[in-house]
Formats: structure tokens, sequence, C-alpha cells
């Protein structure tokens, strides 16, 4: 078309990077940042950010280069999502789980030339970086250590091989010119999975993916200016599901908090009237069993996204019925967090509040900045029936999709086998269209010829009365092949056997369906909330097959 024509006044690339400028221009003197009694304005916010990125140019770091974080949800940790990619630079954060192995063989896979460490986890980096020298490593990265001054630690003294956050930030340039995206596909940061199944591979995000991602995520929790945003999920996990990024969007406060707990969540919600939190279902639970006396009332309305699991209808019923508002999401690391949404409906305010959550548990359709999204038979490609029973493979295609696995070209090509990405997810697709999903496909439990549902079988289990929380996975069965074992976790103060629990499922469920053992214990988790089923699996397995007859309940 005559006119037409493709420059730099109208193709500038997407990065979250203008989000941070446009904010300390619109809000400069408003509150950015919480942490104890330390305050940040969105001005002071900026001009932090771009001394750190300053000075991590000093030190060396390149395009491109990649810069590792090992902190909890501190203000450092919140300032290196940005000052990382306007050093070029590509934001690597760790899970503050991991071991010092882990931590060795992330930053050795990663090939990272800094990581800025919180003391808390200091000795992990330590125990990473000997791991490294007895690797005979060729070098390892330079570390930099967050201090927790101000908040009633006295600071320790600093290792003369390692440099100290404040202390370098305090030399970094007001004035340094921004490094910003040659190409808005260029790697903003490297996320490795969570490892629930298998050995963590680090997926890639392009600054044009996690700008879109950041403003449907924004959108999709009503996220209006100047919100207050509590950190309730870890920055580590998909950049804070984007929050990371979106907060400074709409130029809200960050309240910053070391450790989640019931306790703090309420006091914190109260103390600063937050509007906005996210979380796993996990710590929706915590929320809604958390003792009175730790309870306080919601100031206003305070939406909730939650996501990396499905969220039983009764942990949901819960949480509307103290006030919160559930937006429930669902993604992957690959989809940088939220993929798709509940998008509730106006129809459903009519319906019982036990219709109302068992609707909101699904895990709906896809947001807006993701193209496409679909169940499809993994073999022949085709989409299944809208009948909500026809189980599939879920897809998506779009600008939020990874840009690949680091250095794992055979595992991304099988990810992006048949033009679209393949999340390992089972489910169904309902009349309405929402999908709801039924497993992973490693997990659903194949029990004489019938396929059973961990995720449904678990939802009964959260509804009784006495089980705080609950996994499923198969056992091995010599008649039925495998039968579903339940592990759970009671409420304290709470009893029940498993007699009593397996009668309580048989009377919720089809019989095939009902657990024929249930394991007493805490559940291993991953630090975003899942439960390592496949911890759980090798324990089911190594307890063999059931009694004849018990296995024929």
């Amino acid at each position: 078309m005559d006119g037409m024509e493709r420059c730099s006044a109208n193709h500038a690339p997407l990065t979250p990077i203008t989000f941070l400028e446009r904010s300390a221009a619109v809000y400069a003197d408003r509150i950015s940042l919480v942490y104890g009694h330390l305050r940040y304005t969105w001005r002071d916010t900026l001009q932090r950010c771009t001394r750190l990125a300053s000075v991590l140019v000093r030190l060396g770091i390149a395009r491109g280069d990649v810069v590792a974080a090992l902190a909890p949800n501190v203000p450092a940790m919140y300032e290196l999502h940005f000052a990382v990619p306007m050093a070029g630079a590509v934001l690597c954060t760790l899970n503050i789980r991991h071991n010092a192995a882990m931590v060795s063989t992330l930053l050795t896979h990663s090939e990272a030339k800094i990581i800025i460490v919180d003391y808390q986890f200091l000795h992990v980096v330590k125990g990473a970086i000997k791991v490294m020298f007895e690797r005979r490593e060729k070098k390892a990265p330079l570390v930099v250590i967050i201090q927790e001054f101000g908040q009633g630690r006295p600071s320790d003294s600093i290792d003369p091989d390692h440099l100290e956050f404040e202390s370098l930030l305090a030399t970094g340039e007001v004035d340094f010119k921004i490094r910003r995206p040659r190409d808005e596909w260029d790697p903003i940061s490297l996320n490795y999975t969570s490892g629930t199944t298998s050995r963590p591979k680090g997926v890639i995000y392009s600054h044009r993916g996690a700008y879109l991602n950041t403003l449907s995520t924004v959108l999709l929790n009503d996220m209006s200016p100047l919100p207050v945003y509590l950190w309730t999920v870890p920055m580590f996990h998909c950049n804070g599901w984007c929050f990371t990024w979106g907060v400074a969007a709409q130029g809200g406060t960050n309240i910053c908090q070391r450790t989640v707990t019931a306790k703090e969540i309420f006091a914190n919600i109260s103390r600063h009237n937050v509007t906005h939190m996210g979380g796993a279902p996990t710590v929706l639970n915590m929320i809604i069993n958390a003792p009175i006396i730790e309870q306080k009332p919601l100031p206003g309305k305070v939406t909730v996204m939650t996501g990396g699991a499905p969220p039983p209808s009764h942990v949901l019923c819960k949480m509307r019925a103290m006030g919160f508002f559930v937006v429930h999401t669902y993604g992957l690391t690959e989809t940088y967090g939220a993929a798709t949404v509940c998008s509730w409906r106006p129809e459903w305010d009519s319906l019982h509040e036990d219709k109302q959550a068992k609707l909101n548990s699904r895990q709906g359709l896809q947001h807006v900045g993701m193209e496409e999204m679909d169940i499809k038979n993994p073999i022949t490609m085709k989409s299944v029936p809208a009948d909500g029973k026809t189980m599939g493979e879920v897809m998506f295609r779009g600008n939020t999709v990874m840009n690949g696995y680091l250095k794992d070209l055979k595992a991304t090509r099988e990810a992006f086998s048949g033009g679209w990405f393949r999340s390992g997810d089972l489910g169904v697709r309902h009349p309405n269209g929402y999908i709801e999903l039924k497993d992973r496909s490693k997990d659903i439990i194949i029990s004489g010829g019938e396929n059973i549902s961990s995720i449904e079988v678990e939802s009964v289990l959260f509804s009784h009365p006495s089980i705080l929380e609950a996994a499923v996975v198969g056992r091995p069965d010599d008649h039925w092949g495998e039968t579903p074992c339940a592990f759970v976790k009671l409420k304290d103060g709470r009893s029940a056997s498993e007699e009593e629990i397996i009668k309580f499922c048989r009377e919720h469920l089809s019989h095939y369906m009902a657990p024929r053992c249930v394991v007493f214990k805490d559940l291993p988790k991953t630090s975003t909330g899942k439960t390592q089923k496949f911890i759980l699996k090798e324990e089911a397995r190594a307890m063999g097959s059931l009694p004849k007859r018990i296995s024929k309940l």
C-alpha cells in the first residue's frame, strides 16, 4: 500500500524497560516499593536501576551475558528485573530452595558471569562455587552479596573476594545510557522450570513476550493505575508471573516480604491497603486455614491471582467467603506464567456458591496476549470435541510462548512439534469453550483400563474437613495395574483415619476412582507450591501392590 514505511518512528522494539521509565515520569514521587521501614519512590527506583545497570557494565557485562540472582522477595530482587535488561544482559533468577549442587549445575549451564545473592543464601552459592572448582570449571561467577541493612540485622563482614550490593550501587552512574534491545526478540530473562518431574530446563523469555504478557496479566487482573501489590508470588518464578514489570506499568506500590506466612499476609493487607496479590493454591489454602487470631478484616477488595496448580473448588469457595476476589489463571514457565484465564461471567452471579466455585476452578480460555489455545489429540493434532469428556493435550501458539530451551534444540523441537507448544497437560473442553485440566500426561492413573484424574480425586480430598493438603498418585496393583494412593496432611488439631477418608471419597466419587490407601505425611513441594509428585510416585512404587483383599475394595 502506498505511503507505508517501517522506520524508527513506528517500529521501536517492545521492552518492559519502558514501564519503569514512564512511571518514573508520571508517578515520580509516589511510593514504588515498601520493605519494612524502607521506602522508595518511582524516581528512586529508576535511578537505582540505572546506577545498577552501569555497575554491571563496568564489571564487564556485555550484551547477552547472563546475570544470575538467588534471593527472596526483597527490593534488590525487584530492581534486578529492570537493571539487568537495562545493561543489555539476561536475568536468570534461581529458585531459593535449590541446593548447592543444583545451583552449580544451573550456573554452569547458564554461563552466568555474575550471581547476586541474598545473605541468607550465601552458603548455598559458596557451596555451588566449591562444586564448580571441584569439577574444574573454567571460571566461577563473580559474587555480589545483598546485605540486610536497616532491618534489625547487623551487617556481616564481606568476604574480600565478594562485592556488596548497596556499596556497588552507590558507585553507579545515574546518567548511564540504557542499553535497549536491538531486537524485541532478544532474550530478557532465563527461567529454569521448577523441576517437578526431571532436571530443570532453561526457558528463554524475549523482551517482546515479557512486554505483551505483562500487559495481559495487568488486564486480566483488573489492575487499574496505582495498585498496591503484595509479593506472595516468588519473583524468581516466571519473573513473579510478570508482575515485577506489571506493577511498574501501572505506577503501583510493591509490598515486599521476605517470608510468606498467613500472619504476614493479613498484617500487610491491613497495614498497606493491599489491592492485589497472587499465589499458588497452597498459599490460598494457607490463608483460609489461618488461625482466627491471625486473620484481619480486608480493608477493601483484594484481587488474588492463582495458578501453578488447579485450585480445588472448596478452596475457591472459602476465599470468596472471606472477601477475596480470585482470578484463576493457568500457564507454564514456557508461557511466561499465565496463558489462560477463567473469566467470570455475569450469569454465574445467580448460581449457588458451590456451582460458582466449580466453574471458577476451570482454566478458561487464552488471555488477550495469547493468539491460540486448543486441546488436541497429540498424535493426530485434531481438536477434541467440546463435550467436557474427551481428553487431549493442552497446546498454545502465540507471542507469549518462549523462544525455546537454552542449549537444548532437541527438547525445543519436541515442545514445538506440529507447530504448537505442547504443554504436557491433559484436559477437556466444555461446551462453553472453557477448558478444564484433568492431569499431567505423566500423572494420569490408569486403573483396569480406566483413566483416573488425580486432580479430580484431590479436589474431593480437599473438601474433607480434616485435610489440609492432598496429592494422589498411582500405586502398583497386581490386578488393576495401578490404583489411586492418597498422600495427605491433616489440619492442626484434626484427626481422620485411613478408613474414614477412603469412605468419604467413595461417597463422592465413582468407587474405582477412590483411593485404596492413604499415607499421612508432609508433602514435598517446590518453592512455588507445586507438590513434587515424582517423589511420591517413587514412594508409592516402593510400597508395592496392595494385599488382594484391600485391592478389591
